[in-house]
């Protein structure tokens, strides 16, 4: 469940940085007050432990017992 929260917060990052990019608009900063707001600075101190807590998605093995992975091709039989 982590995990999901993390990706979800890592998108709504990702996309306010293309609006920032693209259109010069920062939404988290018009949503709450400025960049200097403090509800900002929380959500973008949010956004960074997501993305760091994400690094770890790169390193783990994902695959579970009985994926379709691990079934042998029917041209291995």
């Amino acid at each position: 469940m982590l995990d999901k929260l993390c990706l979800i917060l890592l998108i709504i990052g990702g996309l306010n940085w293309g609006s920032i990019g693209l259109f010069q608009f920062d939404l988290v900063a018009w949503i709450f007050g400025g960049q200097d707001a403090l509800l900002s600075r929380i959500v973008y101190t949010v956004v960074a432990l997501s993305a760091v807590w994400c690094i770890s998605l790169l390193f783990r093995d994902t695959t579970e017992a009985g994926d379709s992975n691990d079934m042998p091709m029917a041209k291995d039989m």
